[in-house]
């Protein structure tokens, strides 16, 4: 592989004379960079290695065809005379693949291959030559040799054509030349112009009436080009439409759009022969107008038939439908039956039967709804069906019902001394007496009990009960139907080894608790003792082992 060095040459256009058509620089005024001294390496490549470019490397001789600076002292315009050729084996060989790899309107960058052959005495370096196309003349670009495979030469005059050649020099001196095949032409950078329209504007630009118009359209192209717009084809109106044209983009203006300025905008953009072109559509609309005609073609139960024709104007677009609302004669508030409805006919339903309705339709299309809608003129009366009544008779119930309890009541136990309730809930028409009783005796007036009967509800609460309170309770309902009872047990529990007596009836209750224990006992045929159960009998006092 070879390493590609590069070096920069300045050559400055001097005054035309009659005697030279050539103008370079003077090879005094331009300093390559240091020179790379080649090697040879058993490879046989071209391996650079840099100098302090202190080193002063002999004159390079020219070739036959080669002719000494003409700004240089004592040179002249009369090609120098050829000098006794070296031996081939001497001199390197041409360089190769001489190419130009860019040109500018005041620069051009060459390069070039190493030779195939650098010379017994090895390589020192290369000189670029320009020629100006028409003239004999080959000045040299660097003035000595520089070990580089590329130079960019610079201040080159816009419009000159110059021929290039370049030749690699050894100590025996110059081999032959490698000559570029075309003259290059130093002109100015041409950039093909371009258009590049936003993404919102590929698709059609929909404005409203009286709305601002603004495009801004950036371009492409060195030098600048030339813009221009058209509508439809021909030129724009200019007062209405304003166009400002920079050095990246062009600008369209309208301050209030109007419909006339819908259509079809061509931006051209011209460089040299060469153009781009975008087109751009613009739609102005506004609201369309209501439809023609409204009739109001049938009216059947609680339905009703219309039909209406087109709106003449669209508001220079496609419509989204018609809104059909309807009026109560009576109210007069219109309520929205359809929207953006598409079809000229429609049906419309669940009117109230005895009322009398009006319709109207509206045109919608982007801007929304038209200013005005058109009504029927005729009422749609919605008339009452000849409907005869036919009630049936009518049955009164019988309520009435004998007592029955549907809640009896529950056998129940309780301590002396705390009250207790009993519950049961009857049902019966008319209302039933309650009674409660206990022992099969009324009790009613008795302030010992309170009793209550809400609802069907039945209660009967015993204050701070006794061992005396024990026995069978009764809830008896009774109405003209009938009558019904329940009873309950009722066993209210003394302490152990207490003894009272009872004022209400004499009776002496007591408990006995002995070692031995004590049994006490009652039977009919001894004494007369009444128990808390309402028992009569005897007492026999005994004990028992």
């Amino acid at each position: 592989m070879t390493e590609k060095n590069s070096s920069e040459a300045s050559v400055s256009s001097p005054s035309e004379t009659a005697t030279s058509e050539a103008s370079v620089s003077n090879p005094s005024e331009t300093a390559p960079e240091p020179a790379q001294v080649p090697t040879m390496e058993s490879s046989g490549e071209v391996v650079a290695s840099e100098s302090t470019g202190q080193e002063q490397a002999p004159e390079p001789q020219k070739p036959d065809s080669q002719a000494l600076d003409p700004e240089a002292p004592g040179a002249s315009a009369i090609p120098a005379t050829a000098k006794p050729e070296p031996p081939s084996e001497d001199v390197p060989s041409a360089p190769l693949q001489l190419t130009l790899e860019d040109v500018s309107q005041s620069s051009l960058t060459v390069s070039w291959e190493p030779p195939e052959k650098l010379g017994k005495l090895g390589l020192q370096g290369y000189v670029l030559e320009l020629c100006r196309e028409g003239a004999s003349e080959w000045v040299p670009v660097n003035p000595r040799p520089a070990m580089v495979t590329q130079q960019t030469v610079r201040n080159l005059a816009l419009g000159d054509k110059f021929f290039l050649r370049v030749t690699a020099v050894s100590s025996a001196g110059a081999g032959p030349a490698a000559v570029l095949d075309h003259p290059v032409h130093i002109q100015e950078i041409i950039e093909a112009p371009k258009i590049r329209v936003p993404r919102h504007l590929r698709q059609t630009y929909i404005r409203r009436v009286g709305e601002s118009v603004n495009l801004q359209i950036p371009f492409q192209g060195k030098p600048k080009p030339q813009a221009s717009w058209t509508h439809n084809g021909h030129a724009l109106d200019s007062q209405r439409v304003n166009v400002r044209t920079g050095d990246q983009d062009s600008i369209l203006f309208i301050r209030s759009a109007q419909r006339s300025d819908s259509g079809h905008y061509e931006l051209t953009v011209r460089l040299e022969g060469l153009e781009a072109k975008a087109n751009i559509d613009i739609l102005v609309i506004e609201k369309p107008g209501p439809p023609s005609s409204i009739r109001l073609l049938d009216v059947w139960g609680c339905n009703a038939a219309l039909e209406w024709t087109p709106p003449q104007d669209t508001g220079n677009t496609e419509l989204l439908g018609y809104t059909v609302q309807k009026a109560d004669k009576k109210t007069g508030q219109w309520f929205t039956v359809l929207e953006r409805y598409h079809p000229t006919t429609c049906t419309i339903s669940d009117l109230i039967i005895g009322n009398s309705y009006s319709f109207r339709v509206f045109s919608e299309n982007l801007c929304g709804l038209s200013d005005a809608a058109t009504t029927t003129k005729e009422l749609a009366h919605i008339q009452k069906a000849d409907i005869t009544a036919k009630p049936k008779g009518f049955i009164e119930r019988d309520f009435s019902e004998a007592p029955s309890f549907t809640q009896p009541l529950a056998d129940h136990t309780s301590t002396p001394g705390y009250s207790t309730q009993l519950f049961c809930s009857v049902r019966a028409s008319p209302k039933p007496k309650i009674i409660w009783m206990k022992n099969k005796m009324d009790i009613q007036g008795d302030p010992k009990y309170r009793a209550v009967s809400e609802q069907g509800v039945c209660t009967l609460e015993i204050r701070k009960p006794s061992p005396f309170d024990s026995g069978v309770y009764t809830c008896k309902a009774i109405n003209v139907l009938g009558e019904a009872s329940v009873d309950c047990r009722l066993e209210v529990k003394a302490p152990q080894g207490t003894g009272e007596l009872d004022p209400r009836g004499g009776a002496l209750l007591c408990g006995i608790s002995s070692e031995p224990p004590w049994c006490l006992q009652l039977t009919p045929q001894l004494g007369q003792l009444r128990r808390s159960n309402g028992t009569v009998g005897t007492l026999v006092v005994g004990w028992r082992e």
